[in-house]
């Protein structure tokens, strides 16, 4: 290969901090490779060589991600997600579903988002109205601590995609079981929970035909083209089970978050001394921690030159987001975290024609879990240092303990 550099993903020192070795990486060359047992990626490590990556029409995604064999064979006509497809197809189920994901719906949804964050952290252990027992060592009042991405960052997306397409509140604790199972992206509970959720979904489509509501479903239902295009019942379920896969985004980001935000209590204080920040300072938040590493790989469909070195047909290609988003030739003192610096550029949300669907929502749900936990706990702190997984993909804690003070 040349001298472009290997990273090596069973590496400790990459599995322990695997944004690190993206971006020593990016310091000697714009392209790599990352070599794991029987398998190889070419990874993208620059911003302007990533951004063109994943804009590339060269550059196509698998539509077999979710196709796996342990999937019950009447359920893999939905696997197929709009992430997973290309060209015309793609760009068809785009313009039909953006209206319902553009940043003015998103902002309409903000009240009901707000309600549900309030709904869980009122009930955090130790801050409910009855102070019971919490729920187990170190999650509770009985030493003061509660695990924040077990009982907040965690149920938070599910309970809000929930609410958003019309799931009634007696099916709510079966999704937010699945949504775990789905999060977790891998075993049988994943396969087993497939079944509930397609069914779930079938149900949330007909109730939103039959009796339209304010709610995402029914938005996506109401779309109709001038040519009479609109989306299949098939499209509807299959969008429903994308939401909740993607969905799972928040938990990870919300929970890096506070993490980030303690650890730089400088940046704590002016978020909140200044709320007004909050907008910019998600965009700062999914630069610095935010919990895609690598993008989703997509497969050369002809020879293609990235960053001066030619990439062969049919090989996969991945951009590490950590190192596009440090890149200094876009952002000035990239290793400087600052809730007030104008992020936008970062590819958080990949970019191009399979830029985040949710992106909007993602947003919005962030700023308002941030913003309320704050405002809440003006007393919250971490309780210890906050565990992280080894995985070279996704940045992600294990817990987050914290102390939440007193409530404002």
């Amino acid at each position: 290969m040349g001298d472009v550099p290997e990273l090596d993903l069973t590496d400790p020192a990459l599995l322990r901090d695997p944004s690190a070795a993206y971006v020593r990486a990016a310091a000697d060359s714009p392209v790599a490779r990352l070599t794991g047992p029987g398998f190889a990626f070419w990874v993208v490590l620059r911003h302007a060589e990533g951004r063109a990556a994943l804009a590339d029409p060269r550059l196509r995604t698998r539509e077999d991600s979710y196709q796996r064999p342990d999937v019950p064979a009447d359920c893999l006509p939905y696997m197929t997600t709009m992430s997973e497809l290309n060209g015309a197809e793609h760009a068809r189920l785009r313009r039909l579903v953006a209206p319902a994901f553009a940043p003015r719906q998103a902002e309409r949804f903000r009240p009901r988002v707000e309600a549900v964050v309030d709904a869980l952290l009122d009930e955090l252990p130790g801050h409910r109205s009855d102070d019971g027992p919490g729920d187990g060592p170190g999650d509770g009042p009985g030493d003061g601590t509660v695990d924040l991405l077990a009982h907040f960052a965690r149920p938070l997306p599910m309970e809000v995609i929930c609410e958003l397409t019309g799931i009634p509140a007696a099916d709510r604790p079966r999704w937010r079981a699945w949504g775990a199972d789905v999060a977790a992206g891998h075993g049988a509970a994943f396969a087993e929970a497939i079944p509930g959720i397609l069914e779930g979904a079938k149900a949330a489509v007909a109730r939103a035909r039959a009796e339209p509501g304010d709610d995402l479903i029914s938005e996506l239902a109401r779309v109709q083209e001038e040519d009479g295009d609109r989306l299949s019942e098939a499209e509807l379920v299959t969008m429903v089970w994308q939401l909740v896969l993607a969905g799972q985004t928040p938990t990870n980001l919300i929970a890096n978050s506070v993490a980030a935000l303690h650890e730089h209590p400088d940046q704590l204080a002016a978020l909140r001394a200044d709320p007004a920040l909050m907008p910019g300072a998600v965009e700062e938040l999914m630069r610095w921690c935010g919990p895609q590493l690598l993008t989703i790989p997509r497969f050369t469909a002809e020879d293609v030159e990235i960053g001066g070195v030619t990439v062969p047909e049919g090989e996969p290609v991945t951009v590490a987001i950590p190192a596009a988003n440090r890149d200094p030739r876009v952002f000035a003192d990239p290793d400087r975290f600052d809730v007030g610096r104008d992020a936008a550029g970062q590819l958080g949300f990949a970019h191009g024609p399979h830029f985040c669907a949710g992106a909007s929502l993602a947003r919005v749900q962030t700023a308002v879990a941030l913003g309320s936990l704050l405002r809440r706990f003006p007393g919250l702190a971490l309780a210890g240092p906050p565990r992280r997984v080894p995985d070279p993909g996704t940045a992600r804690l294990l817990s987050l303990p914290v102390t939440l003070g007193t409530a404002g």
